[in-house]
């Protein structure tokens, strides 16, 4: 089996590894992000239980599907039944490498593989040393070694379940084969795929050349996409890369750079980022002109965030402040002197982010859509006020689900007479099958305010 960076050094480690993961199962099962779970991980587990965790939510249909198939009364003990999912969905990938004459590496490179009795053993093991689920011990083991003997069979049955085959809700399937018949079934797929590390340089203190040298001499395989972005080969350490604590780069995804790049800013604009958290963007705009800008965000602690980000990166200055505000209530922030540029990239589903975010799909449902294309209605036409003639506002969403982009933007300027649509990428799907130039789903339209 290969050994992948996340995986425990030792193989008595996965039966903790199973239970930190079934923690963070269960707790997306009852609504928490996976984030705020692995973060009550402790930190000796924490690499091994992300990396199965994360193997684990973008599988979970499947894993669902089979234990229905294989356990017609499941316990109602929600702890149990997390492991159990976590379990099939591990049995399941090292079934499926056993399965392949010559694995590629590159595909099962950040894929937690063990050998399929190993899953087992360490499985039952872990299951037994909790007091509340010795008793489910034959039942884990006689389910995951039916599973075993009748894998090609219970697969089958299982192909005919949507949520199993893709690995999203039926409703989420149902939504992106509407929206894109010719392509659902690969944004779908594409989705389960962990997407690259992209850098993003900081051009005001380092080059791409610069950087490119120092990651060859660090012996970090990367190359130079376009624009300011350097895509790492293989994902790293931010300490153990070069430059981090100089300020010379951030971790941006190549759509959401793009945000940076459309906005028209130039030295001594006064800009607004109305919802600047975690502050990437923010970063992005200071990076590429001296303006006056102001970042707004309703959460206190993502906020601060902004702060650290610009403070890393050496963009502070008094030019520069931090708001915590809800962009959507203009008088309460508003001094009413109008801004050149806005930037609002809104809150949404986040349905473009799933293969970074894969819990996101199951924290979801399909009456958020709705819940979201309000909410960006409300901000993007108070931020509108705001404009100066002439200015500019980029609406910004990641996400795929038409509702919240270019439904949006088509509405936004027919609620708006004053408002110009210029050109701007409009849709960027996931899709591409070469990492290196891979992104996130991503929204952008650009609007002029008529002078």
């Amino acid at each position: 089996m290969p050994n992948t960076p996340s995986k425990p050094t030792r193989t008595s480690a996965l039966s903790d590894t199973i239970l930190a993961s079934a923690q963070n199962v269960q707790a997306v099962l009852a609504g928490r992000s996976l984030s705020d779970s692995l973060a009550s991980t402790p930190a000796a587990l924490r690499a091994s239980a992300q990396s199965v965790s994360f193997h684990v939510m973008r599988h979970l249909g499947l894993a669902r599907a089979v234990k229905q198939i294989l356990v017609r009364r499941t316990p109602p003990n929600p702890a149990f039944d997390a492991l159990l999912l976590v379990s099939l969905a591990l049995l399941d990938t090292a079934l499926a490498y056993a399965d392949e004459a010559a694995p590629d590496p590159a595909k099962w490179r950040r894929v937690p593989v063990y050998a399929a009795h190993t899953v087992v053993d360490q499985a039952v093991k872990a299951v037994g040393s909790q007091h509340k689920m010795r008793a489910y011990k034959a039942l884990l083991n006689g389910t995951l070694r039916g599973f075993i003997r009748e894998r090609s069979v219970i697969l089958a049955q299982a192909g005919e379940n949507p949520e199993a085959v893709f690995n999203h809700p039926a409703w989420w399937v149902a939504q992106v084969r509407r929206s894109y018949p010719d392509q659902w079934e690969a944004l779908l797929r594409a989705a389960n795929v962990p997407g690259p590390m992209t850098l993003r340089v900081n051009v005001r203190r380092c080059s791409v050349t610069q950087l490119l040298a120092a990651l060859k001499a660090a012996d970090i395989p990367a190359v130079h996409v376009r624009d300011e972005a350097i895509v790492l080969l293989t994902p790293q350490p931010v300490q153990a890369i070069p430059g981090f604590e100089q300020g010379w780069w951030s971790v941006q995804d190549l759509a959401a750079q793009q945000a940076g790049l459309l906005l028209p800013v130039q030295a001594g604009m006064r800009v607004l980022d109305a919802c600047a958290a975690p502050g990437g963007k923010t970063a992005h705009l200071l990076e590429r002109a001296d303006v006056e800008l102001l970042a707004l965000d309703t959460d206190p602690g993502r906020l601060e965030r902004v702060t650290q980000n610009v403070q890393r990166l050496g963009l502070d200055s008094p030019s520069v402040s931090v708001r915590c505000a809800d962009a959507a209530d203009v008088q309460a922030w508003w001094d009413g002197q109008p801004f050149d540029a806005v930037l609002a990239d809104v809150p949404c589903t986040a349905s473009g982010v799933v293969r970074r975010h894969p819990d996101i799909r199951w924290l979801r449902r399909e009456a958020d859509i709705a819940k979201t294309a309000a909410l960006q209605r409300t901000i993007v036409d108070a931020l509108w006020k705001t404009v100066r003639p002439g200015g500019h506002l980029l609406y910004a969403t990641c996400s795929i689900f038409p509702q919240e982009g270019e439904q949006q933007a088509s509405r936004f300027c027919t609620r708006h007479a004053d408002a110009v649509r210029l050109a701007a990428p409009g849709q960027l799907l996931p899709l591409a099958d070469d990492q290196a130039v891979s992104h996130d789903g991503f929204f952008y339209a650009l609007f002029a305010k008529k002078t």
